[in-house]
């Protein structure tokens, strides 16, 4: 559009929590939106808790064949028993290896599957929120939350979710079977948790801290990446190669830095748990050694005891290092929480009021005020009222920063206005539900949005029922059909990125077949020939006129030359309608709209 909108504030935007001590505080209840999702896959979640189960029961119940086999066995020399115990603990690794990959399979299923979800219920939520919202956060921030984000969620709600959940087991399991087997060597473990326990939950609060601003920095770095390379042409036009690659660099250093810092907290938090969890090991063993050489214990018992520990000291290590992984998913959902919890400032009101069928196609502004956010002491518009009529052609002229782009972005519901109405079809479009609003208008921008996608899904574009035979209708109506047939595949061609393998008047020819395709009653151009050179213009005019047959149009135009058919043209400035007539009427009145004309066409052509 035309560039009297400049860097308007966001609305409903949510700020990221800067405060460290308060992150630090805060606890795993940003996982707890990856319920639902969860939920939804009863039958592999149910697949996973029982394999999960069964795996951890049978590895419990390996130390009680050892230590049967052990005093009972060897004590009694009887062989038979012997070979019956190995036969058992076979038949125990039997069914932990067909429980085990069918966990695996299971908890990476589930975890495959949320962070599938949840990337389409974040790509809905980002669908839903306006031009407010994407006006101060960068295409590669948002980017890194859909992407980085949700894979990081992934491992916690799959796998890390799982061995918190087999350890936690695990560790339960042998501590119960420990306090049965020996209740004196258990109460030494049992003191000895604490020590273990309180550094975990301590280091484990700096590593989910760490994580987040890891994620922050990769966010950084991706946005300024992104930006930059989306604008490649400027950049080597300007030679700013270098310049850009040192400041992406120097942020991807501050990633690096910050990642370091993650990494050395969680290996300063695996480490201590190992210490700690030796030590009390060994200390137990050491006790439980003098209890056999005394005789209050039988060397099966304290085999038993000793793999009881192990079993709950390996738990114990490894929920560590899963408190460290759930610690980073922590960070990634506080961020995605962050953005589903914004709530569009533009949305359907409960109760829309219905728009009349069928469609009548007419505009009006009543004493509409606005100012953009970032410009409250400036008016866009101010107290601007107009009617177009069904079938009329409007024209807006004017200035840049007069208001004509504003009065586009109302009239679509981007913004509300701060004063006033904005009616289509006799409803004010702020009672009216958005998607029927916008399904009325069509826009031809001046800078077209093009897809890296076949022709014919660019044109097909907000009609996506629409069959190819409609498609080359419009095509044909838009003076495209031509050039789309002598490309490689015709229709079936895809663009690259943007359409950029298209010259500026068929990407333009093609945005003019998706508007006739759309065949929506209000029609919305916005200095849709202002780029173009002589013989593309005319095949573009030649399109526009055919669009604008029947419709209500509304113009955005520079370029005089192209409104001078229009039923009535609105000259703006500062906000306000500062003449309005035909061509010839403002031409002979001698305002600003004659001295518009003056300028390009000389006197006489103006007359």
């Amino acid at each position: 559009m035309s560039s009297d909108v400049a860097d308007p504030a966001p609305v409903g935007a949510q700020p990221a929590d800067e405060n460290p001590k308060r992150r630090a505080r805060m606890s795993l209840k940003p996982l707890l939106t990856l319920k639902p999702l969860i939920l939804a896959h009863k039958g592999a979640l149910w697949g996973a808790i029982i394999s999960l189960v069964v795996s951890a029961l049978a590895m419990l119940s390996v130390p009680l064949a050892v230590r049967r086999m052990i005093d009972k066995g060897f004590a009694g020399n009887d062989s038979a028993l012997i070979n019956n115990y190995f036969l058992t603990l076979i038949g125990i690794g039997l069914i932990i290896a067909i429980a085990s990959p069918a966990r695996f399979y299971f908890v990476n299923w589930i975890g495959e599957r949320v962070v599938a979800d949840l990337r389409t219920k974040v790509f809905a939520q980002l669908a839903k929120l306006g031009p407010a919202y994407f006006d101060i956060n960068h295409s590669g921030e948002i980017m890194s939350r859909l992407t980085a984000d949700t894979t990081q969620i992934k491992s916690a709600a799959g796998s890390s979710l799982s061995q918190a959940a087999r350890n936690f087991i695990m560790l339960i399991g042998a501590l119960v079977m420990m306090f049965i087997t020996s209740p004196q060597l258990s109460g030494l473990v049992f003191l000895a948790i604490p020590i273990i326990v309180l550094p975990l939950v301590g280091f484990g609060r700096l590593v989910r801290r760490l994580s987040r601003e890891a994620q922050d920095t990769l966010g950084d770095s991706s946005a300024y990446a992104a930006e930059n390379l989306a604008a490649y042409r400027t950049m080597q036009a300007y030679v700013n190669e270098k310049t850009v690659t040192d400041r992406y660099a120097r942020s991807v250093e501050r990633t690096f830095a910050a990642a370091r810092r993650r990494m050395r907290a969680r290996a300063a938090l695996t480490g201590i748990a190992i210490f700690l969890t030796v030590a009390s090991v060994t200390g137990v063993l050491w006790y439980g050694a003098s209890a056999v050489i005394a005789g209050d214990m039988s060397g099966g018992h304290l085999g038993q005891f000793v793999l009881y520990a192990l079993f709950a000291a390996g738990a114990l290590a490894e929920l560590s290092e899963v408190w460290g992984e759930v610690s980073q998913a922590v960070g990634a959902a506080e961020r995605l929480s962050e953005m589903m919890a914004t709530i569009p400032e533009i949305r359907s009101p409960e109760h829309p009021t219905p728009l009349p069928e069928p469609a009548i196609g007419s505009v009006a502004f009543e004493n509409v005020s606005f100012s953009y956010a970032a410009r409250k002491s400036e008016k866009a518009l101010d107290g601007v009222s107009f009617i177009a009529e069904p079938g009329e052609t409007l024209a807006l002229v004017g200035a840049s920063g007069a208001g004509k782009s504003t009065i586009f972005n109302l009239l679509l519901r981007f913004y509300d206005p701060d004063a006033g109405i904005v009616r289509v079809d006799g409803v004010n479009v702020k009672d009216a539900d958005l998607s029927a609003l916008r399904s009325r208008i069509a826009l031809v921008p001046q800078d077209v949005a093009l897809f890296a996608d076949t022709v014919a899904e660019n044109i097909r574009y907000g009609t996506p029922a629409a069959t190819l035979s409609e498609v080359r209708r419009a095509a044909t109506a838009a003076q495209a059909d031509d050039f789309i047939r002598r490309l490689p595949d015709g229709y079936n061609t895809r663009l690259g990125e943007r359409g950029m393998s298209l010259s500026g008047g068929q990407r333009q020819r093609i945005a003019i077949a998706r508007a006739i395709l759309k065949n929506a009653p209000l029609l919305l151009l916005d200095e849709a020939t202002s780029a173009l050179d002589a013989e593309s213009e005319g095949a573009v005019q030649r399109a526009l006129e055919g669009l604008m047959k029947d419709r209500t149009t509304i113009v955005i135009a520079h370029r005089l030359a192209t409104v001078q058919k229009a039923d009535r043209i609105l000259v703006m400035e500062n906000g306000r309608i500062a003449e309005s007539g035909t061509h010839v009427e403002l031409v002979r009145r001698g305002g600003i709209y004659a001295h518009l004309a003056e300028l390009q066409f000389g006197r006489e052509a103006a007359e």
